[in-house]
């Protein structure tokens, strides 16, 4: 994680898209006058708003933490993906 203040990352603009988008990186824009913000990808984003979906109904959070249980245990079938 880069943190940078306001004229920094407003001066290596590019740079710093960069990182987010290049790297995955997440970089903090420090504001003397207002509130800190985070520029992370838009792939990033979307991921962890999909977390907090999946994560945010019991019956499917419980679902999920059971097939990670089952996968632990050895209790999956391996196949292989089919090409198209």
């Amino acid at each position: 994680m880069r943190v940078v203040n306001y004229t920094e990352f407003r001066n290596h603009l590019a740079e710093n898209l960069n990182v987010v988008n290049d790297d995955g990186g997440v970089v903090v824009v420090s504001r003397s006058k207002g509130k800190n913000v985070v520029v992370m990808s838009l792939e990033e984003y979307n991921s962890i708003q999909e977390t907090l979906y999946l994560n945010s109904n019991k019956i499917n959070r419980k679902r999920l933490d059971d097939a990670v249980k089952e996968m632990n245990k050895g209790k999956f079938v391996k196949r292989k993906l089919i090409e198209k």
